[in-house]
């Protein structure tokens, strides 16, 4: 559709607006309404629903306003805020919503043709049904010539409102106004139900926005015509409760759906007036619908939805089949009492929403969320989020938690189906600023040793995909802590920046396709022992700075001098290292034996080597091992004491471990190898030369298999 040929804020949104809510409610339930709760009441329920709509105008202004806004609504608004997932469960319910409307309309329409023309030998079935397919060849044929049919409409409209308005001020009295301000419920009413009835005749505020992408200007259009449309009803159904409780009996207005027309200075134009609402507003729920169902198609979130996603001369046609269908089944279905119920649900979880995606906007302090409409706060859209789901509980319970769970159900199918969409939601806007604040926090409290955590910087220089380092990172962070997974490339930044961006896309990939809780980090400089510096001290942030340096001894055997000035630079900045020496021959993700041992070899690495070992246990694969410490002792050596001793550290850092005695004459590769598992031993600090230095850690781990060297930079003490 070309611009030119696109609508205004008047009959683009205001008037759709304004008929859809001066509907069949107003016409056939307004009097039922005041008589069974009483004018007090009714003003409360009428006031309670605009502060609903008001407050979700708000919200859909605010989102409306800082995005260009295309077809589908509310759905396309929630989905580009709240992600694909809230955005799609929240479209199939809005939709169905709006679907079902059309039937609620049309039922309006036939039981007010039914009651005017009593004689006629027509079903109530046939004369809806009837309606519906005149209702769905007006918007097959084009929404420009269903809008335009609307202006007539809205004359009908004033005109029935006037008549009424005239008919009723001379029949006012207090006394009698006063005489319905105390409620008169019916058997199995309540003021809930009340509202629930009442509800739908104030949910319109959505009939713009759903022909958004048929607007020229939705960012001003919207706000405008929205707010316009919701103070004049708001207006018109406040004097109209007014007049009919000052006019009337309390059980005529009961029990004769028809009062209006009673009231009327000229009734003949109340039923033109019912028809023309009711009209109208099965014709802009009939649009509306078909846009939200082509809008989802279009963003290509379920495949079987590709063909509602066509247009004919710009409309969706196919989609518009599919509203008349759903439709079509409600008025098989339903009444107008039982249908109204079920639409307010839909509506609330939709405006409800629609309010939280506003919140999450403001409340996440996005840069790029910067609304032309000023008048809202993280706090209207919590505000009216918490309105709606509350109303939703108090008109029934039962049903709040059945479309909650259906809602949660199809967003949890939608998570699982692992969708990516190919736009940006408020997620990781709302992830950054807790991230953000959490950051703040950290820095400004004071480090205690029982809140150490592992923040491993794990280093590779060889593939990642050629060893099993990254699963033993993964395994000592256990989910408690923070892995990253390094990698430097040698060279000049200059010529190495593309190689870079390629590393690092592999990398982030492997730790995909490993399911790997860690991040990736990729930096070029020109020689190992520089890049080992400047990954030390720079990479993290905050508190998050790695505390623990984690190596392969695969590297040691490669370079000798690189390994050891890795190890030197490590302990000059403080930093804890975990060395894995691999069992050559394991498989990845491979455990072996029943124990994980511990040698004891004194408090130096030994608190930092008890934490690892547990954290290590705290591993599904692990989960079952014994922790086991292996002390050396001589003969003259006093057990009980060691014992005695050993267990008190076991109890201040809370682990559970069993005390093994080993003769220190006795081999440790011999009694590790007995014991088929995992061992931690403390790491020699550096000394010789590199060549020395490597080989003797490879004589200490000779016939180990798995084993683990941890050297303490002291950050990790008994207190913990």
């Amino acid at each position: 559709m070309n611009n030119k040929n696109k609508f205004g804020t008047f009959e683009g949104v205001f008037t759709p607006c304004t008929l859809t809510i001066l509907g069949v409610i107003m016409f056939l339930r307004l009097g039922n309404v005041v008589g069974e709760s009483g004018f007090i009441n009714a003003i409360i329920i009428l006031a309670a629903a605009k502060v609903i709509t008001i407050l979700t105008t708000i919200s859909l202004s605010a989102i409306s306003t800082n995005t260009r806004v295309k077809g589908g609504g509310a759905y396309f608004m929630i989905s580009r805020s709240l992600g694909v997932e809230f955005g799609t469960a929240i479209g199939c319910f809005f939709f169905l919503a709006q679907a079902i409307s059309v039937s609620m309309y049309v039922i309006g329409f036939t039981e007010a043709f039914m009651a005017t023309f009593n004689n006629i030998p027509l079903s109530f079935v046939t004369v809806a049904t009837v309606l519906n397919i005149i209702t769905f060849i007006f918007v097959f044929i084009g929404a420009g010539w269903t809008i335009k049919f609307q202006f007539g409409i809205l004359a009908i409209l004033v005109l029935s409102i006037g008549s009424f308005f005239m008919g009723t001020a001379p029949l006012f009295s207090m006394e009698t106004l006063m005489a319905n301000a105390a409620p008169a419920y019916t058997e199995h009413s309540s003021f809930f139900i009340i509202f629930a009835l009442f509800f739908p005749a104030v949910t319109g505020i959505m009939a713009g926005a759903n022909m958004s992408g048929d607007l020229r200007d939705p960012a001003r259009s919207i706000p405008a015509g929205t707010f316009s449309s919701i103070t004049i009803t708001g207006i018109i159904y406040f004097v109209m409760i007014l007049l009919l409780a000052g006019a009337n009996t309390q059980q005529a207005l009961i029990t004769d759906n028809m009062i209006i027309r009673s009231n009327a200075l000229y009734p003949a134009l109340i039923p033109l007036g019912i028809f023309s609402a009711t009209l109208s507003s099965a014709l802009g729920s009939m649009m509306g619908a078909p846009r939200i169902l082509q809008s989802l198609a279009k963003d290509k979130i379920f495949s079987w939805l590709k063909p509602f996603a066509s247009t004919s001369n710009g409309e969706p046609r196919n989609a518009t089949i599919a509203t008349f269908a759903i439709s079509q089944g409600a008025i098989l279905a339903g009444n107008l009492n039982s249908i109204a119920p079920v639409i307010t649900m839909f509506f609330m979880l939709t405006y409800g929403t629609l309010n939280l995606a506003c919140f999450y906007e403001a409340y996440s302090r996005n840069p790029s969320f910067r609304p032309s409409f000023r008048y809202y706060s993280w706090g209207t859209g919590l505000l009216g989020c918490i309105s709606c789901m509350g109303v939703m509980f108090l008109i029934n319970t039962l049903w709040a938690v059945i479309s909650i769970v259906c809602m949660g159900l199809l967003f949890w199918f939608i998570s699982r189906a692992e969708i990516v969409a190919r736009w940006g939601d408020v997620s990781s806007g709302l992830a950054l600023e807790r991230a953000r604040k959490a950051l703040l926090n950290l820095e400004k409290e004071r480090y205690h040793p029982k809140n150490w955590r592992p923040i491993i910087l794990g280093l590779s220089t060889r593939s990642w995909k050629s060893n099993n380092l990254s699963q033993f990172g993964h395994w000592l962070a256990a989910g408690r802590g923070i892995l990253s997974l390094g990698q430097i490339i040698y060279g000049d930044i200059e010529n190495k920046m593309t190689r870079r961006e390629s590393a690092e896309r592999l990398l982030r990939k492997f730790i995909a396709d490993e399911e790997l809780e860690a991040f990736p980090v990729v930096i070029v400089y020109e020689d190992l022992e520089d890049g080992l510096k400047a990954l030390l001290q720079c990479h993290g942030i905050g508190g998050l700075r790695p505390n623990t340096l984690l190596i392969g001894f695969r590297e040691a055997m490669d370079d000798p001098r690189d390994y050891t000035l890795a190890i030197t630079h490590a302990i000059a900045l403080e930093k804890n290292i975990v060395c894995i020496r691999q069992d050559k021959n394991a498989k990845p993700w491979e455990t072996t034996g029943d124990s994980i041992n511990i040698l004891w070899e004194g408090m130096q690495d030994g608190i930092l080597m008890l934490i690892f070992a547990h954290l290590i246990t705290q591993n599904d694969e692990w989960r079952h091992h014994e922790l086991m410490i292996l002390m050396p002792t001589t003969p003259q050596t006093d057990r009980n004491g060691m014992k005695e001793k050993m267990h008190t550290i076991l109890n201040i850092v809370r682990v559970e471990a069993r005390i093994v005695f080993i003769e220190e004459s006795e081999s440790v590769a011999s009694c590790c190898a007995g014991l088929q598992g995992l061992t931690i031993r403390s790491m020699p600090r550096p000394s010789g030369s590199p060549e020395e230095y490597v080989n003797h850690l490879k004589e200490l781990t000779e016939d180990l298999g798995n084993t683990i060297f941890i050297a303490s930079a002291g950050d990790v003490t008994v207190e913990s």
